[in-house]
């Protein structure tokens, strides 16, 4: 097995067990490891620190696998596998009520670049870093044998893989091909999902949680849901007794599919509105005529997958909180996200508050939000808190 050897002083991230090896760490690397290939990792002193997986085009160039002496194999990734999708069952994160759930959680479950979502009884799988893709035949056959679910889906179509040296991927890996639209319940509400084509892997699932925390605040309430997708807070906010939901998306499809979302859970439509474009643009339009709400969610994609974007994102989040707060009723309510992996959680509540200031209100931080517990954080592992939120209460 090749041996990558840290410069002097770079083994402190690794003995906290934090599971990056950033190139500038690496003194050398004996022999020419291919993409993906697991290598030793030691000292400068030749100290063992761990087993990693290799990848010289990444600037995360190591992927800890393990920091014991133990051999990374297809039984060490199904050890790995089953731990992960045992702790879902253990929090009884999936039955009756629920069929949508993320199993495998990349990093936080030691799997660095692995993500697994089921929905009912298909798996969609990706793979988005080099190490992953190399092991991509034993994880299907493990996570197959894990849960017994025979269709499996890849959406390995993210920028990530870009920066990994590799392709994107999708299509069938398993099984049946999967229908256009699959219906999942979540907290007993019904939606439709598009694996194939739609975000992330088909449904924002992070965002359950959250999801059910907003029914406390929407009961005969005027809501306003920004960067809307398939509908999901717009449902919620129905079945916590909405007056009104007006619900904006760029995108057509995403609405349109929203409001089959709606009708199979059976609310009437009559008090819903739909808008097919820019969110930024739509909230200034709203705004100039003069339209107010008393609940506001604002869930936008993410602005800075990098450090190098959080400026640019800092305005972006700044724009669309100021534009909400002038939107709100007195004693109105915002949620308000970010997902955005270089933006803190520190940062984004600065750029909120900096947006009540200039928005002229008082406001008060009556909750903090994060993802679903099935996207849990290891400890070891604090970038893998991707989603921050505020429940914000004008005063």
């Amino acid at each position: 097995m090749e041996i990558l050897i840290l410069k002097p002083g770079r083994e402190k991230s690794l003995l906290r067990r934090h599971p990056w090896i950033f190139s500038g760490a690496i003194k050398s690397v004996s022999g020419q490891p291919q993409a993906g290939e697991t290598v030793r990792v030691v000292s400068s002193g030749g100290d063992y620190l761990g087993k990693c997986s290799f990848n010289s085009e990444s600037s995360i160039s190591g992927r800890m696998w393990t920091f014991d002496d133990v051999e990374v194999d297809k039984v060490f990734l199904v050890s790995k596998m089953r731990i992960a999708i045992n702790m879902r069952k253990e929090l009884s994160l999936i039955d009756t009520n629920n069929s949508a759930i993320r199993l495998i959680h990349a990093e936080s479950d030691g799997l660095p670049g692995l993500i697994a979502d089921q929905y009912g009884i298909n798996l969609v799988l990706q793979f988005l870093t080099a190490g992953a893709e190399r092991w991509r035949n034993e994880i299907i056959d493990g996570v197959t044998e894990l849960t017994g679910i025979e269709n499996v889906y890849e959406r390995s179509d993210v920028d990530v893989r870009r920066l990994e040296g590799l392709d994107e991927r999708t299509g069938l890996l398993m099984g049946n091909e999967p229908p256009d639209k699959i219906e999942i319940l979540e907290n007993g509400n019904r939606f439709l999902v598009d694996i194939k084509h739609g975000q992330k892997t088909g449904f924002y699932l992070d965002q359950k949680e959250n999801r059910e925390r907003l029914k406390e605040f929407t009961q005969d309430k005027a809501v306003l849901n920004c960067f809307s997708y398939t509908g999901g807070f717009s449902v919620y906010a129905m079945h916590g007794g909405a007056r009104s939901v007006l619900s904006i998306d760029s995108s057509l499809e995403a609405n349109m599919l929203a409001q089959e979302n709606i009708s199979i859970n059976e609310f009437d439509p009559f008090n819903l509105e739909w808008i097919t474009g820019d969110v930024f643009k739509e909230l200034r339009l709203l705004r100039d005529r003069g339209i107010k709400f008393d609940v506001i969610i604002l869930d936008p994609p993410k602005f800075a997958s990098t450090s190098a974007q959080v400026n640019s994102a800092a305005r972006g989040y700044k724009d669309i909180n100021l534009l909400a707060f002038k939107l709100l009723n007195q004693g109105g309510t915002l949620f308000t996200f970010s997902c955005s992996g270089g933006v803190s959680r520190e940062l984004f509540q600065k750029i909120v508050a900096d947006a009540a200031l200039d928005a002229g209100i008082q406001a008060a931080i009556i909750g903090h939000l994060s993802q679903g517990s099935d996207h849990p954080v290891a400890l070891n592992f604090p970038e893998g808190e991707y989603l921050k939120g505020l429940i914000c209460k004008v005063q």
